[in-house]
C-alpha cells in the first residue's frame, strides 16, 4: 500500500469513535482490576488474574479491529449470508459439544480457552439483516419482508434459547429498532410496549380481573372506533392477542422459564423477597452503588468490592464497581461515554450513501443500546438479572472480541461511505 493510500485510509477512519472505544476499553480494564483486586497480586499485568487475562483480550481485540480495517468493505456485504450461516452452525454445534457454564451449554472449551458463539452471532445477524434489507425491491411494508426478517432473527434466537442462554436471546429484540428505522410501522413498537406492560400485569394482577379489564378496554375502543373498519379489526386482534397472552402466561412462566429466572422476576416485582437467595446479587449491587454516593470511595477502596459481597462483579455486575468507587459522578461519566458512542454511531449510520452500511450501523447501535440498558438496569434492580455483559467493560474475551468486531466493521464501512456497497 502506497503512502498516499495509507494516509487516505487513516483519514477516513472516524477518530471520535475510535477514541470512545479505547476509553471504554481502558475503563473496563481498570474496573476489572478493581473488582478482583488482591493485595497478594498487585501487578495489573499478572496474567494469572482476570485483569491480566483481560489485557491479553484487549491486545488481541485491537489487532482484530486493525485487521478488519484492512479488509475490503465489500467483503462484509458479499459474505454476509456466509458469515451468518457459519455462526448458525457454531450455535448448533455448541449444543452437542459445548460445556455447561452457569446453567447453559453455550461455550466451546479448549484447555483454558473458552469461546461463546452466541456473542459472535450478534454481528453476523446485523450483517445479514443489513444485506437483506438493502436488496432491490425490498420494502418494509411488505408482509414477505417482515416475515423474512423475523425468520432471520428467530433462527439464532431459537438456537441460543436451546442452549439455555435467555439473556443473549433477549438482546435480539433490539433489532426491532433497526426495522423501525427502515419503515416498520410505529404501531408495532406501541404494541410491543403494551404487551410488555401486560406481561408485568400478569405477574401482579389475578387473571380474572385482568381478563375483565381487557374486555372492558376492548369494548370501549370498539365503541370509539365503531365507524372505522380498520381500527375495529385492529382492536379485535389486539384484544384476542392479549387474552391469549394472559391465558398462556402461566404455562410460559412455569414451564419455559427456569426456576432461577422465575425467582428473579418474582423478587423484582415484589412478589417474593429473598435477599439471601434470588435477590442477593441485586441487593448487594444496590448497596455497593448507593455507598459510593456522589464521588465514590476511591479507586481500589470499595469495601463491597474488596470483600466480594457482589457475585460476578467483574462480569455481569461490573457497573456496581464503578458506582461504589467513583460514585454518581463516575457512573454518569461512564454512561455519558456510552451515550456519546451511541449518538456517534447513529450519526455515522445516517451519513452513509449505502443502504447496507446504514442498516448495519443501526444494528450496531441497537445491540449496544440494549446491552447497556439491560446490564445497568440489572445492577440497580430495574430489570431481571439475565446475565449479559456491559460492552467493552465486563470481563470476557468473547464479548470484547464480538463488540470490537461489531464496531470496527462499521468503521470500515464508514471509511468507504462515498461508495454504494451491495
Amino acid at each position: 500500500m502506497s503512502e498516499l493510500k495509507q494516509n487516505k485510509f487513516w483519514r477516513n477512519i472516524d477518530v471520535p469513535t475510535l477514541v470512545l472505544y479505547m476509553l471504554l476499553v481502558v475503563i473496563g480494564w481498570l474496573s476489572i482490576y478493581a473488582a478482583v483486586y488482591d493485595e497478594n497480586h498487585q501487578s495489573i499485568l499478572d496474567i494469572e488474574r482476570n485483569y491480566g487475562k483481560q489485557l491479553i483480550w484487549i491486545v488481541t481485540a485491537v489487532f482484530i479491529g486493525f485487521m478488519i480495517l484492512l479488509i475490503e468493505s465489500k467483503f462484509y456485504s458479499v459474505f454476509a449470508y456466509g458469515i451468518y450461516g457459519v455462526t448458525l452452525l457454531l450455535l448448533l454445534a455448541v449444543l452437542f459439544f459445548g460445556k455447561y457454564v452457569n446453567g447453559s451449554r453455550s461455550w466451546f472449551e479448549i484447555g483454558s480457552f473458552r469461546l461463546q458463539p452466541a456473542e459472535f452471532a450478534k454481528f453476523a445477524t446485523a450483517l445479514v439483516i443489513a444485506k437483506y434489507l438493502s436488496g432491490s425491491n425490498i420494502k418494509m411494508d411488505q408482509l414477505s419482508t417482515k416475515l423474512s426478517c423475523i425468520g432471520l432473527l428467530l433462527l439464532p434466537m431459537s438456537l441460543i434459547l436451546l442452549q439455555g442462554d435467555v439473556g443473549s436471546a433477549v438482546t435480539y429484540v433490539a433489532f426491532i429498532l433497526v426495522l423501525y428505522r427502515e419503515g416498520l410501522s410505529g404501531n408495532v413498537l406501541i404494541i410491543g410496549v403494551l404487551l410488555g406492560v401486560l406481561f408485568v400485569l400478569s405477574l401482579l394482577v389475578p387473571k380474572t380481573y385482568l381478563l375483565i379489564g381487557i374486555a372492558g378496554v376492548g369494548l370501549s375502543l370498539l365503541y370509539v372506533f365503531r365507524k372505522s373498519r380498520g381500527n375495529i379489526m385492529m382492536t379485535v386482534v389486539g384484544v384476542a392477542l392479549s387474552i391469549v397472552i394472559v391465558l398462556g402466561f402461566d404455562y410460559t412462566f412455569n414451564n419455559i422459564l427456569k426456576q432461577h429466572h422465575r425467582d428473579r422476576i418474582n423478587n423484582l416485582v415484589g412478589k417474593e423477597i429473598d435477599l439471601k437467595g434470588a435477590g442477593y446479587n441485586v441487593n448487594q449491587s444496590k448497596i455497593a452503588i448507593g455507598s459510593g454516593r456522589l464521588t465514590g470511595k476511591g479507586f481500589l477502596h470499595g469495601t463491597q468490592t474488596k470483600y466480594d459481597f457482589v457475585p460476578e462483579q467483574s462480569t455481569d455486575f461490573i457497573f456496581c464497581t464503578v458506582g461504589e468507587e467513583h460514585g454518581f459522578v463516575g457512573s454518569l461519566v461512564l454512561i455519558g461515554l456510552f451515550v456519546g458512542l451511541l449518538l456517534r454511531i447513529v450519526f455515522i449510520a445516517e451519513r452513509q450513501r449505502s443502504p447496507f452500511s446504514r442498516v448495519y450501523g443501526y444494528g450496531v447501535a441497537s445491540i449496544l443500546f440494549i446491552h447497556l440498558a439491560i446490564n445497568i438496569g440489572m445492577t440497580i434492580g430495574l430489570v431481571p438479572v439475565i446475565g449479559i455483559p456491559l460492552p467493552f467493560i465486563s470481563y470476557g474475551g468473547s464479548s470484547l472480541w464480538s463488540f470490537t468486531i461489531l464496531l470496527f466493521i462499521l468503521l470500515k464501512l464508514d471509511s468507504n461511505r462515498m461508495n454504494i456497497i451491495r
